[in-house]
C-alpha cells in the first residue's frame, strides 16, 4: 500500500444524491481494508476538478472517485491537466455509469468500494485505458456533437429520480423541437463526411446515456476511438432506431456510417451543441478529437 493516503472524492450529488448516502460505508470500507485515505468532497460543478489537479501536483499518487460518469469526467480532466502521474479508481455511484461498464467495473457500488479496497491493500497491478480529447478538453467515455448532445443538456435539467430513462424522456422532448441537420464537413484517415448530419458520436466505450449501447465495437484500450454518424432522420425514423440503438443493432442501418478513428476533425457552417462524457460545452462549429492511447492508469 502507498505511504501517502488515497485521495478519496465523493460527488454527494451524483446519482440524485445516491453517492452522498453512501459516503459513510464507503468509509467503512476502506477503513476495514486498512486503507489510509483523506476525503474530498466537491461543492459544485468544477470543484471536483480543481480540487483534483491540486492533488496531483502536490503529489497525490492514487484518487478514488465515488461518482458517476461526469465526476469521472472532472477527475481526469484534473489529472491530465496536472503533467503528472496519478491512478485512477472509481467506485459507480452516478446515474448512466457508462464508464464504469467500458472498464467492467461492478456497477454494484459496494461490491466495487470492496474490490477496489482490497486491490489498494494488496498492491494489485493498475491497467491503462485511453482517454480521448476534443479541443482543450478530455474525455473518458464519449464525445458527441449535434443531436445527441442536445438531448444530453436537456437531460441535465432533469431532476426526477429516473435513472436511465431521464436520457430518453430527453430525446422525446428533443423531438418536439424538430431535428436539425446542419451542414457539416467531418475528415479522418478513414472516412471522409461532407453534407446534413443528425449527429456526430466519438466513443472511447460502448454505452452512452447508460441504456444506449452506441458502439458495440468500443474498447478503450485499443488505441482508436469509434466515429458514428447519423445523417438525417425523421421523428418517426428515430422512433423505430431508438429500440436498436438500445440493443446495440442499428450498425448496418442506411443512416449509419462508421469508422474506427485516431483523429477526427469536424467543422461545422453553424453553431452547434456538443457534449463530452455527458457534460455540455458551449456552443462551436469546430471540433478536434484524438485518442490518448493509455493515457490514463486504472487502479
Amino acid at each position: 500500500m502507498t505511504t501517502r493516503p488515497v485521495s478519496l472524492f465523493i460527488n454527494p450529488t451524483a446519482g440524485r444524491g445516491r453517492a452522498g448516502r453512501r459516503m459513510a460505508r464507503i468509509k467503512e470500507i476502506f477503513v476495514q481494508a486498512g486503507i489510509e485515505f483523506e476525503l474530498r468532497e466537491s461543492q459544485a460543478v468544477g470543484d471536483l476538478e480543481n480540487q483534483v489537479h491540486a492533488e496531483v501536483c502536490n503529489g497525490a499518487e492514487q484518487i478514488v472517485i465515488a461518482g458517476g460518469d461526469g465526476s469521472i469526467h472532472e477527475a481526469v480532466n484534473g489529472i491530465m491537466r496536472s503533467d503528472r502521474h496519478a491512478k485512477l479508481g472509481v467506485i459507480p455511484s452516478g446515474t448512466g455509469n457508462d464508464f464504469a461498464k467500458a472498464c467492467a467495473i461492478p456497477l454494484d457500488w459496494q461490491l466495487a468500494s470492496e474490490l477496489l479496497a482490497n486491490r489498494l491493500a494488496t498492491g494489485t497491478a493498475s491497467r491503462r485505458v485511453d482517454v480521448g480529447k476534443m479541443n482543450d478538453r478530455y474525455f473518458a467515455n464519449g464525445a458527441g456533437v449535434g443531436f445527441d448532445a442536445k438531448v444530453t443538456r436537456v437531460a441535465r435539467s432533469y431532476r426526477w429520480p429516473i435513472g436511465d430513462l431521464v436520457y430518453l424522456l430527453a430525446i422525446f422532448r428533443c423531438m418536439v423541437d424538430g431535428i436539425t441537420t446542419p451542414f457539416v464537413d467531418i475528415t479522418t484517415d478513414e472516412l471522409q463526411w461532407h453534407g446534413p448530419l443528425t449527429l456526430a458520436n466519438i466513443s472511447n466505450g460502448p454505452f452512452i446515456g447508460g441504456m444506449f449501447h452506441i458502439a458495440p465495437m468500443a474498447k478503450n484500450s485499443d488505441g482508436q476511438l469509434e466515429l458514428l454518424i447519423a445523417g438525417p432522420v425523421s421523428r418517426l425514423r428515430i422512433i423505430s432506431l431508438l429500440p436498436k440503438l438500445i440493443r446495440g443493432q442499428h450498425m448496418d442501418e442506411e443512416e449509419i456510417s462508421h469508422a474506427s478513428v485516431r483523429h477526427v476533425s469536424i467543422e461545422a457552417t453553424t453553431l452547434m451543441p456538443s457534449h463530452l462524457d455527458g457534460e455540455v460545452g458551449a456552443l462551436a462549429k469546430s471540433f478536434e478529437l484524438e485518442i490518448l492511447p493509455g493515457a490514463l492508469d486504472l487502479l
